[in-house]
């Protein structure tokens, strides 16, 4: 007998069933977050047509021409689950007046690139991959 008809043998109503599974009870376990401490940032200059790949340290900010980038978190999931890895990143524009612009603030996603990634009129910025080292020497004081 398939578990459908069980839960009819037994006089369990098909509503409360069903509102159990849209409730969540038919959902699977979260996967656990891995808090990374780089991110991997690919990054075009428009101009030159030259495409950069590069690590930053979580909370520290490299430049890429004109513009600052400072991831705040990198997360994915085990490699046993479906892949999904963001960042949340604040990226700024150093001006011709020599001021600091905020371009963009918020999450990227490494398997949608052109969801958030910063388009810039010179500088296109997106996410890659987060890992746990990096051949860039961290930074003093980490």
């Amino acid at each position: 007998m398939t578990y459908q008809a069980n839960i009819f043998a037994r006089n369990v109503s098909p509503i409360l069933v069903a509102v159990s599974i849209f409730t969540g009870a038919a959902v699977p376990a979260a996967a656990a977050v891995i808090e990374n401490p780089v991110a991997v940032f690919s990054a075009i200059d428009k101009i030159t047509g030259r495409i950069t790949t590069f690590d930053v340290y979580v909370n520290e900010t490299v430049q890429f021409g004109a513009l600052q980038v400072t991831p705040r978190v990198c997360n994915s999931r085990d490699e046993t689950e479906a892949p999904k890895t963001t960042t949340f990143v604040e990226v700024d524009e150093i001006t011709l007046d020599r001021k600091i612009r905020r371009l963009f603030t918020g999450w990227m996603f490494a398997d949608s690139p052109g969801l958030n990634a910063v388009d810039h009129a010179v500088y296109d910025v997106w996410l890659k991959e987060c890992k746990q080292v990096s051949e860039v020497p961290a930074p003093s004081g980490n």
